[in-house]
């Protein structure tokens, strides 16, 4: 699969497959170069499967819903954690109202509730508000935890 990014020079959508989200790759047109992926995605079970699988680095996963009030309080920590961490881990959003599926598979029966994985299997989860530093130690943490 592949994820749309806008180039900040010239506005120009480039394809970039998900196993190289982590990368500093280059727009097909002006060739000017695209970060790492900085902010949270917004994914579909088909996505979340894709990242989850292939990417090499860990993923937080905030599980959210747009009526719950806690988590409008945790997104902008979210998207702090997803620029800090550009490079070293994914962050993404998966809409429970949208996606119950996904909230079942990982028993989520409160929200907010985050999600730390690495190689597909989950290292961390907690349901309940918490800080953008707390969301960076889980991720940094993770590697280590999961060839435990």
């Amino acid at each position: 699969m592949f994820v749309i990014r806008t180039c900040k020079v010239c506005g120009r959508k480039n394809r970039i497959p998900v196993k190289h989200l982590v990368d500093t790759g280059r727009c097909g047109f002006c060739k000017s170069p695209l970060r790492p992926i900085d902010e949270p995605l917004e994914v579909d079970p088909a996505l979340f499967g894709d990242i989850i699988q292939n990417v090499r680095v860990p993923v937080l996963v905030d599980f959210w819903a747009e009526w719950c009030g806690p988590c409008r309080m945790a997104a902008p920590e979210v998207s702090q954690t997803a620029k800090d961490m550009a490079g070293k881990a994914v962050v993404v959003k998966v809409n429970t109202e949208a996606h119950p599926e996904l909230a079942a598979r990982f028993n989520v029966r409160g929200i907010p509730n985050f999600v730390v994985l690495y190689g597909g299997r989950p290292v961390v989860q907690q349901a309940g508000l918490v800080n953008q530093e707390q969301m960076e130690n889980w991720l940094k943490t993770a590697i280590p935890a999961a060839t435990a």
